[in-house]
């Protein structure tokens, strides 16, 4: 059986033309939390533990995966670092960082905790979080968070 050439095309272009969600991450904050809108650069230094209160005062808590590529990727380019330095860098602050196991667990954290900030995978956002805005863009925008 031949398959038109126009078809296999068509197949072609719809596939490569789908975005792949699969390491698209959204930043959360608790719903109290008063921020909406971080600059790439105002996360980076949160992220980096140079900035380590919010504008209320509050003290920001990272919640990051034990495991999540996705997650580790978008922070290395957040961050500007190779793959090898980012694992040095979360060996190294090992103790300043809630490692979790599951988004579950990141937006249960996060929701509970008004100074808490994690990533999880865009699909997963519930109600009991706030996503913020990088850059003025939202997740699945064009520019939200390097991935």
């Amino acid at each position: 059986m031949k398959i038109p050439r126009a078809a296999v095309l068509l197949f072609s272009a719809f596939v490569f033309t789908t975005p792949c969600f699969a390491h698209h991450m959204a930043v959360v904050v608790s719903r109290e939390n008063g921020v909406d809108n971080l600059t790439s650069a105002q996360l980076s230094k949160m992220m980096r533990f140079e900035t380590r209160k919010w504008s209320d005062g509050k003290a920001i808590l990272l919640v990051l995966h034990r495991s999540s590529p996705g997650e580790a990727l978008t922070l290395q380019r957040l961050n500007k670092m190779s793959a090898a330095q980012w694992q040095q860098w979360m060996n190294e602050h090992k103790d300043q960082i809630t490692v979790v196991d599951s988004d579950a667990e990141i937006l249960n954290l996060v929701g509970n905790s008004p100074g808490a900030i994690g990533l999880v995978d865009v699909r997963t956002v519930n109600e009991h979080v706030k996503v913020i805005h990088v850059d003025g863009k939202l997740p699945l925008e064009n520019g939200y968070l390097p991935h």
